[in-house]
């Protein structure tokens, strides 16, 4: 599976909210509604998992995407993810990685590479 990275750096590809709309499974939705809605203490509905990636412009984004502030700065600074942005690491992205230590991983990764 190719890899779809977001701007934080998690991996759309394996999301299980992109998976679920794209098998467009109503099941899979509600599952994942209630993992994340346990998992992240927050209210999800099954409407709320439809997600066609972070980097998708015109595409279908999971709620928190929406106003997710990582997403808003690379879209305006116009980076393909947080790995190519001059200002790397930022406090933003920072604070991120003490929840989801993965994504620096994959964000360095990526980085040294450039």
């Amino acid at each position: 599976m190719e890899r779809m990275i977001a701007f934080c750096g998690l991996d759309c590809a394996v999301c299980p909210a992109l998976l679920a709309t794209k098998e467009n499974s109503d099941e899979k939705r509600k599952q994942v509604a209630e993992q994340w809605s346990k998992e992240y203490k927050a209210e999800f509905k099954a409407s709320d998992i439809n997600c066609d990636g972070c980097l998708s412009s015109d595409g279908r984004l999971f709620s928190h995407c929406t106003v997710c502030e990582i997403r808003s700065c690379g879209r305006e600074k116009a980076v393909e993810n947080c790995g190519f942005c001059p200002d790397y690491p930022c406090g933003k992205i920072s604070a991120f990685f003490q929840m989801v230590p993965q994504a620096k991983t994959t964000l360095d990764e990526i980085r040294s590479r450039i």
